[in-house]
């Protein structure tokens, strides 16, 4: 049975145009599906196994490596000589996270308290927790500065007490000691006699609170009403602001809790957190775009008002009273201690606070603080949260203690809490948030292409048999005898004759 060529290219022609017109709605419908997904995907649900267990419990590692500032000349520095100081570490620490008491609420919130605790990593350090180092001793030099403006005749005790529970102006102390503490008779007696003094009792240690504690109650928005709101932060603490600053902005709770933030992020967007170890919210900018592992990203980082003086940058006057820019005064929310947080080495910071101590060299490869996120669906993929601890002593007439200290803000420690995410967590995310999607996204162009390239082929196939058949007809039309001569053979082929003849 002969082929109707005309027809079959009618047929393709009719499919490629299908093709086409498929792909054309899937370049309009294909990103509302894709957003609709990541919306469904990226709102705290325990339905959505994926986000809602990268949430609930950070299956990806997270350590947090701790550097010392060993001072090499604390006989020097009572004389009033610069501080020296080497750093010492990274002592490494895995961290383990855990959200518990979670109670959803009617109005698309959620209540928690994460729950942290440390484990030394060895094989991951630079020492040991038995490393020695030598530190400003924040429980007399930190004193001293809260209490100079007491009568000298209690100046004069205050020093005696020191000197009867043999306190000095340094610490000697192990790593594991300084972080997690030690005993200490001075606190055991200041818990007595002035409970509520300091925030611990018997022992002292810098992260002494950090370990086997919780960061508060924490209130967020699930995203289940509003997509833009999911993992801001309703309330911590009961609390919608808090109390430490001295303007309304200062005290604002605002953006995260500082582990996810909400999807569709573009470059003009920011990454605000509350953050309860630095009793603030924070904000990071945009820096670059980027890759990891095939996956897209935004890099944001600190921007260099995040730290600075009133003087410098208004908005910051609540955080006051301040001292040279790259600086956060935190002592409102320390018991009053004189301790500043900065970035490590004075990153970012005025330069006349790295001229005050030897051995400082801030570089933003080694101290920058960033976050590398996803911009679609708003998790992050890469951190580095670095931050130093600082102690701002000076000479206190009528502490014998202080000597003749230099007023300086001294650096004693920084840390890095950092982790990324790897393993089958990161093949899982990669192939359900970026695979998938991407497929969606090239198969439309596939289709339009497919369509486009079956359409002109199927014309030229069409026009082409056309053009054959109008010019076998115009042939017979100029040649009329040809077709009679062709009846006549085919006549005479048909007959039949006698066979006499």
């Amino acid at each position: 049975m002969a082929v109707n060529k005309s027809k079959v290219c009618v047929g393709f022609i009719v499919l490629g145009v299908l093709s086409t017109f498929f792909g054309i709605i899937l370049v309009f419908v294909g990103p509302v599906i894709i957003n609709d997904q990541v919306v469904k995907n990226t709102m705290i649900d325990p339905k959505n196994e994926l986000s809602y267990t990268m949430w609930k419990d950070l299956p990806v590692p997270f350590f947090m490596s701790v550097y010392f500032f060993n001072i090499l000349n604390p006989k020097e520095v009572l004389k009033g000589e610069k501080p020296m100081v080497e750093e010492r570490g990274p002592y490494v620490y895995r961290k383990y996270c855990q959200k518990e008491n979670i109670t959803f609420h009617p109005n698309g919130t959620v209540s928690y308290r994460e729950y942290r605790r440390y484990s030394f990593e060895p094989s991951m350090s630079v020492g040991n927790e038995s490393d020695v180092v030598t530190i400003p001793n924040m429980l007399v030099l930190g004193a001293a500065v809260m209490l100079e403006d007491l009568p000298s005749g209690v100046l004069f005790l205050i020093s005696s007490t020191f000197k009867f529970f043999k306190e000095g102006p340094f610490l000697t102390k192990t790593v594991g000691e300084l972080m997690w503490g030690y005993d200490s008779d001075l606190v055991e007696f200041l818990s007595t006699y002035l409970p509520g003094m300091l925030p611990s009792s018997g022992k002292f240690g810098l992260f002494l609170d950090f370990n086997n504690s919780n960061t508060g109650l924490f209130t967020i928005h699930t995203g289940k009403d509003d997509i833009k709101k999911v993992h801001k932060v309703d309330s911590w603490n009961g609390l919608k602001e808090v109390s430490y600053w001295r303007t309304p902005q200062c005290n604002m709770i605002n953006g995260t809790a500082g582990q996810m933030w909400p999807p569709f992020l573009t470059k003009e967007s920011t990454l605000p957190f509350y953050s309860p170890d630095a009793c603030r919210s924070l904000e990071l900018v945009y820096q670059r775009s980027g890759k990891m592992k095939g996956i897209p990203l935004y890099r944001f980082v600190a921007p260099k008002t995040m730290f600075a003086n009133g003087t410098d940058y208004t908005p910051n006057e609540g955080f006051c009273p301040c001292r040279q820019s790259g600086l956060l005064n935190v002592s409102s929310c320390r018991n009053n201690a004189p301790v500043f947080i900065s970035q490590p080495h004075f990153f970012n910071a005025d330069p006349v606070l790295q001229d005050y101590v030897l051995g400082l060299h801030p570089t933003e490869k080694d101290h920058g603080l960033f976050i590398d996120i996803h911009p679609l669906t708003g998790v992050p993929l890469n951190v580095s949260v670095r931050l130093q601890l600082n102690l701002y002593m000076k000479r206190v007439p009528g502490i014998t203690e202080t000597g003749k200290i230099s007023e300086v803000v001294m650096p004693m420690l920084w840390f890095e809490e950092s982790g990324y995410i790897d393993g089958p967590v990161l093949t899982t995310f990669h192939n359900n948030l970026v695979v998938l999607p991407a497929v969606m996204q090239y198969m439309q162009y596939i289709f339009i292409a497919l369509g486009l390239v079956t359409i002109i082929v199927a014309s030229l196939v069409l026009y082409k048999a056309k053009r054959s058949r109008k010019s076998v007809f115009s042939t017979v039309m100029e040649n009329p005898g040809v077709c009679k001569t062709v009846s006549y053979e085919q006549s005479y082929s048909n007959d039949s004759f006698p066979d006499s003849i």
